[in-house]
C-alpha cells in the first residue's frame, strides 16, 4: 500500500504541476510515444509479412488437378499467359487470359473477368495509366479499363498489377491452363545465414528505440530533482522520494503509451500511401501480434520506473538542494566494458554457424545486445574523461565544454542512440559486404553487347522477320540480333528406346550469325554446322543430324505442334564446319546456322523468335520504347534485362527490409535528439536569460549549442566506428566469411554528423525564443 501511495502523489505531481509540469509530462509523453509507435510497428511486421504471404499465394495458378494430372479443359478453366512487363524501374505484372467456359475461375480481388480487350487492374495501376506519366506504358496496355483489383488480389497498395481479356490465346501460344487459384508453393526457409542477418537487423533497429524510450523518460530530471527537494524538507525520506518519482515517470510512460497508440492509428491510415523503394502495405495489414502488443504495453511503463530508480541512486536528494555526483565520485568503468566484452564472449561461445545447422536466435541476439548496450553504457564516461580534459577556446567552446563539464549526462544520453544505431549499421554493412559474394551470381552476361533479351513462342515465319524489323526501327535500337530458332532431327525410323539424332537450326542474317559463330565471311544463302568448343562429342552427335548434302527433318519431335506438318530441308554440301562464340546472354549456340537465303522461316512449321537488342542508353526512356515495340508484336512476349550479376531474391528481400527499417530508425533518432535538446533548452531558460541580461550574443550561444551537441556525438561515433567494427568482425568469423571493407563506417558517421546540424538548425528557433532578458521573471 506504501508503494501505491507513493506512486499516485508521483502521478499527482506530474499531473497537477501547472504549466512547467505539464510541458515536461508532455515532452516524456511525445519522446516515449514515439519509441511505443516504432515498436507496434515492428511488432506488425509478423502479420504483415503473413497477409503478404497469403495473399501472394491466393493468387498461385493451379495446373495440376488432384491426382497430378494436367489440368483438363472444362466449364471453369483459363488459359493464361504471362504478360508481365517494367516501367521506368517499376515491375508492372499481369496476364492475359482467356475463359475456356461459362463460369471461369476469377483471380482473387477481381469481381467479373474481362473481356475480350477488357483489363482489370490495381489502383496503382489506374492511377498510372490515366497520369500523363503513364502515356509509354499506356501504348502498351491499350485495353479498356474494366475493372479495379480489390486489396485481396495485392501484395500492396503501391503494385502495379492487371489481367487482361482474351478471345484468342490457346495453349499452343504458350498460355497454360489452370483451375483455379491459390495452389502457390510455400516460401522456402530462410538461409541459417540469412537468419542471421535478420536477426542483427532486428537487434540493431530495436536497440536504439529501446535507448530512445528510457531517454524520454529521464526529461525534466533537473526540475523534478528540485521539487524532491522541497517534499524532503516536509519531511518524506529517501526511498519515498524515490517512489514518487517513480510515480511521475509512471505517468509520463502511460501518457506516452497511449501517445504511441495514437501515432500509430494515425500514421497506418497513411501507410498505403507511403512508397519507399517501391515498397508499401495496406493499413490492415499494421496490426501487432496481440502477445507482442501486451509485451510493449507492460515493459515501458515498467522500464519507466525501472529507469528512474536507477538514475535516482546517483542523485542525493536532501532538504536544502540537490547534489549530483556526491563525494566526487567518478562513473566506474569496469562494469561498462564488462557488457560489450560479455557479448562478444557470448557470441564466441555460440560458435559457428554453416548451411546446414538450423540457427539459434537466442544467443546471437543476447550477444548482440550486450554489445550494443554496453557501447551505449560506456559512452558517458568517455564523454566524462574526455571534456575534463579540455581546457581554452573560443567562448563558444568555452560555453558549452562547461556545460558539458558541469553535466553530460543528458547530452550523453541523446547521442547514445546515434552510438547504437551507428555501430550495429557498421557491423550490418561488413555483414553484407561479407555476404554479398555468396548470394550474387555471376551471370556470364555482357550488357555492352546487347541490353535486352526478348523470345515470343507464337511469333514465326513472316511475322519472325517483321519483329527483326520492327525492333531495328525502334527509336534508340542501335543493333539487334534476331533468330528464328527451333529443333531439327535425322530423317528416318527409330525404335522404341532409340533417340533419333537431334539438333538446332537458327536462321538469321550474316551479321546476327557472325554474333553467335566464329564464321569470318558470310552471304546470303550460306549454311554453317557450329562445333561447341572443346567437346568433340557433343561435336559429333551435331554431326549426326547435320549431314552435308543430305535432308534434315524440320518439325522435331522436341518442339512438335498438333497439326504441323513435316517438312525436310537439304543442308548444303558446301556448309562449312565452324566453331560457336558465347552470345550476349553468355551462352554457346551450336548445330545449323543458316542465313534467310538458305532456309525460308516460314518453311519452320514450329519455331520460336529470340531477339537481342543493343540500344543507345542515352535515349530518354529507350528501354520503354522496345518494350512498347515487344507488346505490339505479342503481348506475351517476354523481355528480360541482361545484367552482369544477379542476386538471389531472399537476399534482395532482406536488404530491403533492412533500408527501410533502417530509414525509420534515423528519423526516430533525429526525433529523439531534437526533443531532447528543446527539453535541455527549457532547463536551462533561466541560465541563458542571464547571459542574454548580461550581453552575450546570440550567435555565441548558438554556436555554443552546436559545440555542446556535436562534442558527444563525435565520441559517439568514435566508440560506434569501433564498436561496429568489432562486432562485425565477430559475426564475419561466425558465418566464415573474411571481412572485405573496412572503411564502409564512413557514410554512416557522415550521416551521424549530418544529423547533429539538422537538430541544431531545428532547434534555433526556441533558442532565440528563450533568449530574452523577461526570462529571469519568476511567479
Amino acid at each position: 500500500m506504501t508503494w501505491l501511495r507513493d506512486l499516485g502523489l508521483g502521478i499527482r505531481l506530474a499531473a497537477a504541476g501547472g504549466r512547467e509540469g505539464w510541458a515536461r509530462t508532455a515532452l516524456t509523453a511525445v519522446g516515449v510515444g514515439l519509441g511505443v509507435a516504432m515498436l507496434l510497428v515492428a511488432s506488425s511486421v509478423p502479420h504483415l509479412l503473413d497477409q503478404r504471404s497469403q495473399r501472394g499465394q491466393a493468387r498461385e495458378e493451379s495446373l495440376v488437378s488432384r491426382d497430378g494430372d494436367a489440368v483438363p479443359k472444362s466449364d471453369t478453366t483459363v488459359v493464361r499467359i504471362n504478360a508481365a512487363t517494367e516501367y521506368r524501374g517499376r515491375a508492372v505484372e499481369g496476364f492475359l487470359m482467356r475463359p475456356e467456359g461459362a463460369h471461369p475461375t476469377l483471380p482473387p480481388g477481381v469481381a467479373r473477368f474481362p473481356g475480350p480487350q477488357e483489363m482489370v487492374v490495381s489502383p496503382a495501376l489506374r492511377e498510372l495509366l490515366t497520369s500523363p506519366e503513364g502515356d509509354l506504358l499506356k501504348e502498351r496496355l491499350p485495353y479498356r479499363i474494366s475493372g479495379t483489383i480489390a486489396d485481396a488480389g495485392l501484395l500492396s497498395p503501391g503494385e502495379l498489377y492487371f489481367y487482361v481479356g482474351s478471345d484468342s490465346l490457346t495453349p499452343a501460344d504458350g498460355g497454360h491452363r489452370l483451375s483455379g487459384y491459390g495452389s502457390g508453393p510455400a516460401e522456402d526457409p530462410l538461409p541459417p545465414v540469412l537468419v542471421v542477418l535478420v536477426i542483427m537487423i532486428c537487434v540493431v533497429l530495436l536497440a536504439p528505440v529501446a535507448i530512445f524510450i528510457a531517454t524520454a523518460v529521464r526529461f525534466g530530471g533537473d526540475r523534478r530533482d528540485r521539487r524532491l527537494a522541497a517534499l524532503r524538507l516536509v519531511g518524506t525520506d529517501i526511498r519515498t522520494t524515490r517512489r514518487i518519482a517513480a510515480g511521475e515517470a509512471l505517468f509520463g510512460s502511460l501518457l506516452g503509451l497511449l501517445a504511441g497508440l495514437a501515432f500509430f492509428l494515425v500514421g497506418r491510415e497513411f501507410v498505403g500511401s507511403v512508397e519507399v523503394w517501391n515498397h508499401s502495405a495496406f493499413p490492415s495489414d499494421l496490426t501487432p501480434a496481440a502477445w507482442l502488443a501486451a509485451l510493449v504495453a507492460v515493459a515501458v511503463p515498467l522500464s519507466a520506473v525501472f529507469v528512474t530508480l536507477v538514475a535516482m541512486r546517483s542523485v542525493a536528494v536532501e532538504p536544502l538542494g540537490v547534489v549530483r555526483h556526491s563525494g566526487g565520485r567518478g562513473r566506474r568503468l569496469w562494469w561498462r566494458v564488462l557488457m560489450p566484452v560479455a557479448g562478444i564472449a557470448v557470441l564466441a561461445l555460440t560458435g559457428r554457424v554453416d548451411e546446414f545447422t538450423p540457427v539459434d536466435p537466442y544467443p546471437i541476439a543476447g550477444g548482440a545486445v550486450l554489445v550494443l548496450f554496453g557501447l551505449a553504457l560506456l559512452l558517458p564516461w568517455l564523454v566524462d574523461a574526455c571534456v575534463h580534459r579540455l581546457r581554452g577556446g573560443p567562448l563558444p567552446w568555452q560555453l558549452a565544454i562547461r556545460r558539458l563539464q558541469l553535466n553530460s549526462g543528458a547530452a550523453s544520453r541523446a547521442v547514445s542512440g546515434i552510438t547504437v544505431a551507428v555501430a550495429g549499421a557498421v557491423a550490418l554493412q561488413m555483414l553484407f559486404a561479407a555476404m554479398g559474394d555468396e548470394f550474387e551470381r555471376i551471370t556470364g552476361q555482357d550488357p555492352s553487347r546487347a541490353q535486352f533479351h526478348t523470345y515470343s513462342e507464337k511469333v514465326s515465319g513472316d511475322a519472325a522477320t517483321r519483329t527483326i524489323e520492327a525492333f531495328r526501327s525502334t527509336e534508340g535500337v542501335e543493333r539487334v540480333i534476331g533468330t528464328v530458332e527451333s529443333y531439327v532431327t535425322r530423317p528416318g525410323t527409330y525404335g522404341k528406346d532409340e533417340i533419333a539424332p537431334t539438333t538446332s537450326l537458327s536462321i538469321g542474317d550474316c551479321a546476327t550469325l557472325k554474333e553467335l559463330a566464329e564464321i569470318g565471311s558470310c552471304e546470303e544463302g550460306d549454311a554453317f554446322v557450329v562445333h561447341p568448343r572443346g567437346d568433340e562429342e557433343l561435336s559429333d552427335w551435331v554431326d549426326e543430324t547435320a549431314r552435308k548434302g543430305e535432308e534434315i527433318e524440320l518439325n522435331s519431335a522436341i518442339d512438335w505442334k498438333p497439326g504441323a506438318k513435316s517438312v525436310r530441308w537439304t543442308l548444303p554440301a558446301d556448309s562449312r564446319t565452324v566453331t560457336s562464340a558465347p552470345d550476349p546472354l553468355g551462352e554457346e549456340n551450336y548445330g545449323i546456322m543458316a542465313t534467310v537465303g538458305a532456309v525460308d522461316p516460314r518453311m519452320v512449321p514450329t519455331a520460336q523468335t529470340v531477339v537481342l537488342v543493343k540500344v543507345d542508353e542515352g535515349v530518354e526512356d529507350v528501354a520503354e520504347y522496345v518494350r512498347n515495340t515487344a507488346a505490339r508484336i505479342d503481348p506475351g512476349m517476354r523481355i528480360v534485362t541482361l545484367r552482369s550479376t544477379e542476386r538471389e531474391r531472399q537476399y534482395a528481400g532482406v536488404q530491403t527490409g533492412l533500408r527501410l527499417g533502417a530509414v525509420a530508425t534515423l528519423l526516430l533518432i533525429a526525433a529523439s535528439m531534437l526533443v531532447s535538446q528543446l527539453e535541455q533548452l527549457r532547463e536551462r531558460r533561466r541560465l541563458l536569460s542571464v547571459l542574454v541580461a548580461f550581453g552575450t550574443r546570440r550567435v555565441t550561444l548558438g554556436w555554443s549549442v552546436l559545440w555542446q551537441t556535436a562534442v558527444p556525438v563525435v565520441i559517439g561515433l568514435l566508440v560506434a566506428t569501433a564498436g561496429g567494427l568489432g562486432l562485425g568482425t565477430m559475426l564475419t568469423w561466425m558465418l566464415a566469411k573474411t571481412v572485405t571493407r573496412w572503411w564502409l563506417f564512413l557514410p554512416l558517421a557522415g550521416a551521424g554528423g549530418a544529423l547533429v546540424v539538422v537538430v541544431t538548425l531545428l532547434s534555433l528557433p526556441l533558442l532565440w525564443r528563450m533568449m530574452r532578458p523577461d526570462g529571469l521573471r519568476t511567479e
